[in-house]
């Protein structure tokens, strides 16, 4: 309706349009405007993301050229709402969150409220910094890998290899400072598996549905908390061979199969120690997701078993005779008491 409005358009100066809907539309309705069309759903699962840059370039071009600005969809709620605040982000990233955007929008236009899935983006584009440039983005690649496998997932069957990201294969991370002390090795062969940048952190859920004596050991200091069975990590090359086995892995293989290197991968599996030599079972993965001992439900899960590695601190020099960061210790073992009972490292 606003843009067959052609004299409120001229009061309010609108030199430039932005059209966000997926549909055809009659060009003529544009003469006399610059105008620029972005063709999406308003669905949660649309990526609206991947035009932001485009759509804030747009906008300031009109601003900087003494215009204004109208940007549309069909009712004007989500879809250019969505479009709007990722303008304000841009300007102003360290100024405004989304939800405060969104709020600054609504003294405007009071009916506007982007879906669940696109608030979830402008979410990421803040904590990506508003860049110019998102694909090349990690954070985006990485959302893009995940919706893979969430798509995957959907139709019953594990990704396709080369929708994953390798976490450890791209720049934007081996070039991150790894000389981080935690490491993660096999306890069986000290082979080392990861470092804290390829860790996924999650919090634990407090209390939900635990039993009595759990609830105390996450509130008490002097209990001890209890940590998750598993340490979660994004994927990584020495990953490759028990996320996507090969035919040539099956003894019960047929010649003809080994043409197809990777086929249908598995919903979940065991993760083995890289190490030939080992071959240990020190994990688990389950593209549909796995539910922590803490409650948390993390997908895609990739998981290292606690009880078969070790996260060590790597800083501590071996020999050391003090009880450091990097020997681990039993469960519930209590350093003062160590101490006290004259302990030393030799016989812990």
């Amino acid at each position: 309706m606003s843009l067959r409005n052609k004299i409120t358009l001229k009061n309010a100066n609108i030199t430039h349009i932005v059209t966000v809907l997926r549909m055809e539309i009659q060009e003529d309705q544009f003469d006399g405007y610059e105008h620029l069309h972005v063709q999406v759903n308003d669905v949660s699962d649309e990526d609206l993301l991947e035009h932001f840059p485009s759509t804030n370039a747009f906008i300031q071009s009109g601003l900087n050229g003494g215009g204004g600005v109208l940007v549309h969809c069909a009712m004007g709620k989500s879809r250019s709402a969505a479009v709007c605040i990722a303008f304000m982000l841009h300007r102003e990233p360290s100024a405004l969150n989304p939800s405060e955007a969104l709020e600054l929008l609504r003294q405007a236009r009071s009916l506007c409220e982007p879906n669940d899935g696109f608030m979830e983006q402008l979410e990421l584009y803040h904590k990506m910094g508003c860049p110019d440039d998102v694909v090349n983005h990690p954070l985006y690649q990485r959302w893009q890998y995940e919706r893979a496998v969430e798509e995957s997932v959907a139709c019953g069957r594990g990704p396709e290899i080369d929708n994953v990201r390798f976490e450890d294969e791209h720049e934007d991370t081996t070039n991150q400072d790894y000389n981080t002390p935690t490491e993660i090795k096999c306890r069986m062969c000290r082979r080392k598996l990861a470092t804290l940048p390829f860790i996924i952190p999650h919090e634990p859920q407090e209390k939900r549905r635990q039993p009595r004596q759990m609830q105390k050991q996450f509130t008490d200091p002097s209990v001890g908390a209890i940590p998750c069975a598993h340490v979660f990590l994004h994927p990584l090359t020495w990953m490759r061979p028990s996320l996507f086995p090969s035919p040539s892995d099956n003894p019960d293989s047929k010649p003809e199969d080994n043409n197809n290197l990777f086929p249908d991968a598995p919903l979940s599996g065991r993760l083995t120690c890289p190490n030939t030599a080992c071959g240990s079972n020190i994990g688990k993965f389950a593209w549909q997701g796995i539910r922590c001992s803490c409650g948390e439900w993390v997908t895609p899960a990739i998981g290292l078993a606690r009880a078969r590695v070790d996260v060590l601190d790597a800083s501590v020099k071996r020999g050391a005779l003090t009880t450091g960061a990097g020997i681990r210790l039993p469960p519930g073992f209590i350093r003062d008491h160590a101490k006290d009972s004259g302990a030393s490292r030799e016989s812990l």
